[in-house]
């Protein structure tokens, strides 16, 4: 009887196992190195990782200083291990003796048994592993939309103020234009103002100097004797006579409209005679 409950105990095993085998196969077991299930460390484990009774593991660092307190508390699921045996710290690369010696001795359907439990932790393991990839590629899936939504906000906007900004570059270029254009005709106007002031300049300077050639002739007739004054019309004699002097007639009476220089000096309007009375005694002569 013993036997037949260890042969079939035995044949549960293996289809246990194999269960366990497939089961972690199904779930894509292609990695075998176990993260650090400390939140903020996800590290790849090495030599020595602390397991729990929670199926949890953790790497040498955070094992030891959580499990250092008691009771120890899991840092995954926040579980009390109080017992002597829920915290073990274990050897990830253990040596071929110990691998010899650690199941010698035990009958196989706890060997099976403890194997299929290594299988089970590590097949909770790479689910746990599965969940939080998938929930971190859920996050990342929605943040992405997050950012296409945004970005596609964005996009819109730029547009539009791309749209406002070319409406505003035509609008400049436009007024650009008209402006060239005013620049030109206003430089055409002042060139031609120019031409006008040349010309201007040069029949000013031309009629400068026509009047300085004038003025000096005029001042060289004038100290020459015997010349014309154009201005009052009388000829002037190169000896020194001067014009007959206009007098006003005084109170008294006195008949004197003008004198002359002469060398008898000045006379009266009745001494002058006429001609006729100074020519005929030289005509009774003659005779």
């Amino acid at each position: 009887m013993e036997e037949k409950d260890g042969g079939s105990g035995f044949k549960e095993g293996c289809n246990n196992m194999f269960e366990n085998s497939l089961t972690a196969f199904n779930m894509f077991v292609c990695d075998d190195t176990l993260l650090c299930n400390f939140p903020k460390c996800r590290t790849k484990l090495s030599s020595f990782a602390w397991v729990t009774a929670c199926s949890h593991v953790f790497c040498d660092q955070h094992g030891s200083d959580a499990f250092s307190r008691s009771p120890a508390i899991c840092p995954a699921c926040s579980s009390t291990l109080s017992g002597k045996l829920d915290t073990v710290r274990t050897e990830l690369s253990p040596s071929e003796e110990y691998k010899a010696m650690v199941l010698a001795g035990l009958r196989p359907d706890i060997v099976l048994d403890i194997s299929a439990r290594a299988l089970a932790f590590w097949s909770y393991q790479i689910h746990q592993e599965r969940m939080y990839q998938e929930y971190s590629l859920s996050r990342a899936e929605a943040q992405l939309k997050q950012m296409e939504k945004v970005l596609s906000q964005q996009n819109q906007s730029r547009e539009l103020e791309l749209t406002t900004m070319r409406g505003e570059i035509a609008s400049l270029k436009k007024v650009m234009e008209e402006y060239k254009r005013k620049y030109s005709e206003v430089s055409e106007r002042l060139m031609e103002r120019n031409r006008q002031y040349q010309k201007l300049q040069g029949l000013y300077d031309s009629l400068r100097l026509r009047n300085m050639v004038v003025g000096g002739g005029e001042r060289d007739v004038l100290t020459q004797p015997g010349h014309q004054d154009f201005n009052s019309g009388v000829a002037r004699q190169g000896s020194p006579q001067r014009s007959p002097q206009f007098f006003s007639t005084g109170p008294d009476g006195d008949g004197r409209f003008f004198s002359c220089l002469e060398t008898n000096g000045p006379r009266t309007f009745f001494q002058f005679s006429s001609p006729s009375r100074d020519r005929g005694p030289l005509l009774m002569k003659k005779h």
